[in-house]
């Protein structure tokens, strides 16, 4: 609590002069830093803790052999996951058939890419393969497949072997070391 002192400062001690009293004023902080504290636990108790998030992938069963069809090369899209942050994709045309190799940055750019792909065949034929290089990185990768989700593509796949003619067209156009 506070309180004031009011004793001292007087009497006639300096050659009868007469001094006025004046009053010490003391703050006692103990309830303040109690209240401190309450807030402090009441708001570490009532905070909810963010909790880790993580995207579904849903992967086929090896021991079932279902018959598909075979994916025509003018329906896929295949993504290489390069250095600094840069992808380069081929559209509609295998790597043997001296396709042309676009070049962008995992983000925006190269959502609006899938995104343009996208409506240039049926959305059930839509099929887009991702391969990494060794010159990718992990977060690139998670990036990608976030791009996936926020695009609603339905069918990708991830490759982790990249054929002859797309190593040479990666090391001629991309200028990759894979």
């Amino acid at each position: 609590m506070a309180e004031i002192n009011t004793g001292g400062g007087g009497g006639k001690h300096d050659g009868g002069k007469v001094r006025s009293k004046k009053a010490s004023t003391r703050v006692d902080m103990t309830p303040m830093v109690d209240l401190g504290f309450l807030l402090i636990t009441f708001f570490i108790l009532a905070t909810t803790l963010s909790k880790p998030s993580s995207m579904t992938l849903n992967v086929p069963d090896k021991t079932e052999k279902v018959e598909t069809e075979p994916i025509k090369a003018s329906n896929v899209m295949t993504i290489f996951l390069g250095k600094d942050n840069k992808a380069h994709y081929i559209f509609g045309k295998a790597a043997n058939e001296d396709p042309k190799l676009e070049t962008v940055s995992i983000g925006y750019d190269m959502r609006k890419a899938i995104q343009e792909n996208s409506r240039k065949v049926p959305a059930d034929k839509f099929v887009v393969v991702i391969k990494p290089t060794k010159e990718s990185t992990y977060r690139n990768m998670v990036d990608l497949l976030d791009e996936m989700a926020i695009t609603k593509t339905k069918r990708y796949a991830l490759v982790d072997q990249l054929t002859p003619d797309e190593k040479k067209l990666l090391k001629d156009k991309a200028n990759l070391d894979v």
